[in-house]
């Protein structure tokens, strides 16, 4: 019983000492991903999507109702101020402005009719005025005669007011004949074109678009809907770069002319439009492109940055994550808890303003394959 127990003691404290010495060490067993501290540029970028339009979009429209006669331009068609583009049939307005203008001739002939007969009247109201200083008419008499004179007077007033309105009413007849002449008010391409002739339009209640001209597409705007989240770090004259579906290998430059404070809430999500100029000296974008949009809202040379994996990595002894803390490799394998403070960050990288870091030290960014089904078995809660 003796020897028995003799070399079963024995046995039991090597075991003891084995498992104390595999979980004195589980920790250390573990491989981590790691990734170094660099120095070097971070650009820090706001993404969005946006719509490329020409800088100025004018809407031909039409001022009167009438069927389009002749139409003299088409989609891209390029065309020059004061230009005609278009005419609505003026055969209407063509018989109106007839009507004015003898309206106003009948005026101005009833003005010289008017004339004669207060030119009569004032004549006769002198001579009555003679007789009766001179006794040889009543007063009565006298002032029938200048009754007389003044309904002239009034008479001739009022045919010259005839002849101002005729005169405004053959204005306005000449100005809507003018208006069946569809003209082009700026020098640019035609967009679109809404009308075909023999159609009718009627602007009764809101002029009707006609003819869209962009006025030079060599210079366009992409207006980018930006999160709200983003709009604080936007100003104007920032730098930005875009793509487009129809060129996937070119990128675009353009600089932020306008932020625009009207926001636009879709869902309860709400965005606002930031404006990018761009020069187009090819031609290549059109009206009514997608545009993926990165706007630069801040750089930094030659600094220290670390890798944002770091900043979201859990070691398996904790059990949440440690805000702006990252975890140091250290050479004997085990993690070292490092508090920083961060600046500017990208996709990639984040600005080390504070911490006890170097460059080319090590940071733990996940748990390696291996280490990590050891680990599920291992960890204790």
């Amino acid at each position: 019983m003796k020897t028995k127990k003799f070399i079963i003691l024995p046995i039991i404290f090597i075991l003891i000492v084995v498992v104390i010495y595999a979980f004195s060490h589980r920790k250390t067993d573990i491989n981590y991903e790691t990734a170094k501290v660099e120095k070097g540029n971070i650009v820090k970028t706001v993404l969005s999507t946006g719509t490329v339009n020409p800088v100025t979009l004018v809407k031909v429209g039409s001022q009167i109702s009438g069927k389009i006669k002749d139409i003299y331009v088409d989609y891209n068609s390029p065309v020059k101020k004061n230009q005609v583009i278009a005419r609505i049939d003026p055969s209407l307005y063509e018989a109106e402005e007839k009507k004015a203008g003898a309206d106003e001739e009948s005026a101005k002939a009833s003005v010289e009719k008017a004339e004669a007969e207060l030119c009569y009247a004032k004549k006769k109201l002198n001579r009555y005025a003679v007789l009766l200083k001179d006794e040889l008419v009543s007063k009565d008499d006298f002032d029938i005669i200048e009754k007389e004179y003044k309904l002239c007077l009034a008479g001739f007033l009022s045919a010259k007011a005839d002849v101002s309105r005729a005169e405004a009413s053959l204005k306005r007849a000449k100005t809507n004949l003018n208006y069946t002449i569809i003209k082009s008010p700026v020098s640019g391409i035609v967009i679109s074109r809404d009308v075909d002739i023999g159609q009718t339009v009627a602007a009764s209640f809101q002029t009707p678009t006609l003819f869209t001209i962009a006025q030079d597409l060599k210079k366009m705007q992409v207006t980018a809907d930006t999160d709200e989240a983003d709009i604080g770090c936007i100003k104007v004259n920032q730098k930005a770069t875009f793509s487009v579906d129809a060129y996937p290998s070119l990128v675009f430059q353009g600089i932020v002319t306008q932020v625009r404070n009207a926001p636009e809430i879709v869902q309860n999500v709400v965005t606002y439009d930031v404006v990018i100029d761009v020069n187009n000296p090819e031609l290549l974008l059109k009206p009514g492109m997608t545009a993926s949009v990165s706007i630069v809202v801040a750089r930094k040379k030659n600094i220290l940055k670390i890798p944002n994996a770091s900043l979201r990595f859990i070691p398996p002894f904790e059990e949440e994550l440690k805000e702006n803390t990252v975890w140091k490799v250290l050479p004997d394998g085990k993690l070292k808890p490092i508090p920083v403070k961060l600046g500017i960050f990208n996709d990639r990288f984040t600005e080390l303003i504070q911490g006890n870091l170097k460059q080319g030290d090590r940071l733990a960014i996940s748990i390696g394959k291996e280490s990590s089904k050891k680990h599920r078995i291992f960890r204790w809660r």
